[in-house]
């Protein structure tokens, strides 16, 4: 049936106003930062065609990411880089993005649906739900802006590492990413606590580089 507005309606039963959805994208490559959105839409706002960014086309992705932002009553997007996800491990990068993408969020919101993940630093009321992305509109909203966030910072991360071919793969580890991965050995910015790069790494005998960061729009 793909999400739907019910918990979001429900929040407002409580006398919620602001409900956000919260996702992130970038949990399992090798390469690249996490990026997380929060997105606040109006109710009964129109979407067609808007489901979990892992079920739609990435021409889908892109239309509904100007939609979105042209009906958003407020959107936040927030990054964790890779030296973060090997310092706090990728479930507490993931939840920092997710913090940095609540603060960028105008207005602020009263009321938060995450997907899957616990914020227990964060003071505003929030019910995590297990997928979703497939169940709530906002949380599938948040997560067609992250996933194209990322993207297209994965595309830019691919004209300043081309022999990765970044651009066709995002970072994730497909076999064509593992074949340059040891043919060319980790660039600053694979994510050296994962094993497929550490296995690399000692591949290459190669050390710890500082990771180049861009901002999260051109």
């Amino acid at each position: 049936m793909g999400p739907t507005e019910e918990f979001e309606r429900v929040a407002r039963l409580c006398g919620y106003r602001r409900v956000a959805g919260i996702d992130e994208a970038g949990r399992g490559p090798l390469a690249g930062p996490v990026v997380a959105a929060a997105v606040i839409l109006r109710p009964r706002c129109r979407l067609s065609g808007i489901d979990d960014s892992k079920q739609l086309s990435e021409g889908e992705r892109e239309r509904l990411y100007a939609v979105i932002h042209e009906q958003a009553v407020g959107m936040g997007i927030g990054s964790a880089d890779v030296a973060e996800i090997d310092q706090f491990n990728i479930l507490g990068a993931t939840r920092l993005a997710m913090r940095r993408a609540i603060d960028q969020l105008v207005p602020s919101p009263d009321y938060l649906l995450i997907d899957a993940v616990a914020l227990p630093e964060i003071r505003v009321p929030a019910r995590p739900i297990i997928k979703g992305d497939s169940l709530s509109v906002s949380i599938a909203a948040a997560s067609i802006i992250a996933k194209v966030t990322r993207d297209r910072l994965m595309a830019r991360y691919h004209d300043m590492f081309p022999e990765y071919g970044f651009l066709s793969h995002k970072g994730y580890g497909t076999p064509e990413h593992l074949e340059r991965l040891l043919r060319y050995g980790p660039c600053s910015i694979h994510r050296r606590t994962f094993a497929p790069v550490q296995e690399a790494m000692i591949a290459a005998k190669m050390e710890y580089a500082q990771p180049p960061s861009l901002p999260l729009f051109e």
